[in-house]
């Protein structure tokens, strides 16, 4: 998995009056858990862009200086409610040999013959939870939908690997195509598709 860096500084106060100056100053206050014991520090708010307005997910290199480096990831954030500002991000240590939980962004590819006939597409999952070593987290999942057709679904169980654990029920839809509403499933190589044009017809000519 991919990973971007944050710098910033080991904080010695954790009280409210220093949490207000850290903010006043563009400073975001954050915690590393996971350790032997919480670490507190703070850094700048820009430096939070890539890791907090994307839908990707990233792993992260906490950089304290003085060769203090935590790798980590993001477990939870706070926004001003009005402003919409980052008041604190808490941040979860990784080990090598300890599994971590995490949610990964899910990418279509290819096109669906069930949507080019009518169908629509409903997206069920956008992320998944899955439980792995951090040298085992995949950058996303890539869903290949160019044989999907209407009435048809891809499963959690399509996708799982030794390598991690999708903690989904195998059964659950990441992606389906459903009939629209009116719509007659065509397809040239199924003859259950003609054979429901034709009784349509043949309905109509009855009608008349």
């Amino acid at each position: 998995m991919k990973s971007i860096t944050i710098k910033g500084s080991e904080r010695e106060s954790v009280g409210k009056k220093a949490t207000k100056a850290l903010r006043n100053a563009g400073k975001v206050p954050c915690v590393i858990y996971g350790g032997e014991k919480p670490l507190h520090f703070s850094a700048d708010e820009l430096s939070f862009k890539d890791l907090v307005y994307t839908p990707n997910a990233h792993t992260v290199v906490i950089d304290l200086g003085n060769g203090k480096k935590f790798d980590a990831i993001k477990q939870d954030i706070q926004f001003h409610p009005v402003t919409d500002s980052i008041l604190h991000v808490d941040f979860y240590q990784l080990f090598a040999d300890k599994e971590v939980s995490m949610d990964i962004p899910v990418k279509l590819v290819g096109n669906s013959p069930g949507v080019r006939n009518g169908g629509r597409l409903l997206f069920r999952k956008r992320k998944l939870s899955i439980k792995a070593l951090p040298g085992d987290l995949p950058d996303f999942f890539e869903v290949d939908i160019s044989k999907l057709k209407i009435g048809q679904h891809i499963s959690v169980d399509s996708l799982k690997k030794d390598e991690f654990t999708i903690l989904h029920p195998d059964a659950t839809a990441v992606v389906q195509v459903m009939s629209a509403r009116n719509v007659v499933i065509a397809d040239e190589e199924d003859e259950e598709g003609v054979e429901g044009e034709a009784t349509e017809e043949g309905a109509e000519e009855a009608a008349n």
